[in-house]
């Protein structure tokens, strides 16, 4: 059995089609193909269902798959190990943050990238929920998520700050001048906001219903520009994270109102595999989060555009 061959599946399920696996791996497609079928002969067990084109992994498959995944991220680990000790990190780090916090990820992989120079970063934005499978398959080397609200599994946690929340708003709109919007004031204007499959949309849900009152958007999306582009386009308003502020700030023509406190508040952090190999990479962006004040950092940021919001 080789590295290539489990890198020649782990391919495949992250590109779900054989040539472009092929060309991810820098081979052609019978050569990806080739190594395969020895793979699965060599193991007895058919791993691909296959048919004009790749169907999924057997059940075998499934349980050869995660094994490969856990053996390359050893792999991982043993260079980053050995290359520091060649005289610093190297490599890639494989980062999945949910979509509200990626705002938040330069505060960490900067003073990172400064000390150690070679190091290079994959930044995905997943569900909450994908984070903990693709971490449970090695699949990533750290997430971003929130910390508390929903199972996580056996992860490592790693807290960086608990989440406020303001009200994005046109500047001509009936809410602009207030000191602040209650959530059943928000609830009753047109909205923008994720969607329900992302856990910031269902912590507003639980929000708004702890003030008995219910959203129902005018728009949904799944990413963090769309909801700008709608709040300024379409006269929208919408609930967002304080941690868009040190990306974002806010668009042309809208104004930011703080929200009045929830009566729970949900925490996100750095969430690292909780069993198999921790790889130096990870472990160095760990020693960087413990180092920076990243909650005092979003504050600073909030601060600053609320005050010129004021003088504008």
């Amino acid at each position: 059995m080789l590295l290539r061959q489990l890198e020649y599946l782990s391919a495949l399920a992250r590109e779900g089609h054989f040539g472009r696996a092929a060309r991810a791996c820098h081979v052609s497609q019978p050569a990806l193909s080739a190594g395969i079928r020895k793979l699965e002969a060599e193991l007895g067990v058919q791993i691909v269902q296959r048919g004009r084109r790749f169907e999924g992994f057997t059940p075998e498959g499934r349980r050869v798959l995660r094994w490969a995944h856990r053996t390359l991220a050893e792999q991982d680990a043993l260079r980053s190990d050995l290359a520091s000790m060649r005289g610093g990190l190297s490599g890639v780090m494989r980062i999945g943050v949910v979509p509200t916090a990626l705002p938040v990820v330069p505060l960490l992989t900067a003073p990172l990238r400064a000390e150690h120079p070679k190091v290079r970063f994959s930044l995905e934005s997943l569900s909450s929920r994908e984070i903990v499978d693709r971490l449970d398959e090695f699949d990533i080397d750290v997430g971003m998520t929130y910390v508390d609200g929903e199972p996580l599994g056996k992860v490592r946690l790693l807290p960086l700050y608990r989440e406020r929340y303001l009200f994005l708003t046109p500047h001509d709109g009936p809410f602009a001048d207030q000191d602040s919007v209650g959530w059943a004031e928000a609830a009753s204007t047109p909205l923008c906001l994720l969607a329900p499959t992302m856990q910031n949309r269902r912590i507003l849900d639980a929000h708004f219903a702890d003030h008995g009152a219910a959203a129902v958007p005018a728009v949904e999306t799944d990413t963090v520009a769309a909801v700008y582009d709608h709040v300024v386009a379409m006269g929208l308003s919408s609930v967002v994270p304080h941690a868009w502020l040190h990306g974002f700030g806010a668009p042309g023509g809208a104004r930011l109102v703080p929200m009045s406190p929830p009566r729970r508040t949900f925490g996100v952090g750095l969430v690292l595999a909780g069993r198999g190999p921790e790889s130096m990479l990870a472990r160095a962006l760990a020693d960087t989060a413990a180092a920076v004040d990243v909650s005092a950092e979003l504050d600073r940021a909030v601060r600053r555009h609320l005050r010129d919001a004021g003088e504008g």
